[in-house]
């Protein structure tokens, strides 16, 4: 069975309360409950975690080397600034999957970049909360076809 982390980063914790009208009204506990409903259906394991720090993201990515088979990702702000981030993605080689329930590309000027685009398999952003479930299916696409290789 494939197992597959899915990590929140910084004031995703906030959702369903911080600016509503861009990220929507659905918690962080309704999407990581539907999260692991579709990883059932789908016949992976999917566990989460969310942090507001940086070091806590580093080691579980470090961690999910030994134990998970891909990663998806909404690094929230760390997108933008985090190389520590991105090199522990490198660094793992583990297949992530980078989501935002925003458009990054449509908001300000800053959030344009994103760190960790170019060492994941994809990035998927806009869709509110349907992102996270985009990227778990395309996280387990993305790996059942590796293995079929």
């Amino acid at each position: 069975m494939l197992k597959i982390l899915v990590l929140h980063g910084p004031n995703l914790n906030l959702l369903g309360l911080r600016e509503p009208t861009i990220y929507g009204q659905t918690t962080l506990a309704e999407i990581d409950a539907d999260l692991i409903q579709l990883g059932q259906t789908l016949g992976v394991d999917v566990s989460t975690l969310q942090s507001n720090h940086e070091g806590v993201l580093v080691d579980a990515i470090h961690t999910a080397r030994e134990h998970q088979d891909g990663l998806v990702i909404n690094a929230g702000a760390y997108t933008h600034t985090s190389v520590a981030i991105r090199d522990a993605i490198a660094g793992t080689q583990l297949p992530t999957v980078e989501v935002h329930l925003s458009n990054i590309h449509k908001r300000e000027a800053f959030r344009h970049h994103s760190y960790l685009a170019p060492v994941v398999v994809g990035q998927i952003c806009g869709f509110g909360p349907d992102s996270y479930r985009l990227g778990l299916q395309a996280i387990v696409n993305h790996l059942q076809a590796l293995a079929t290789v």
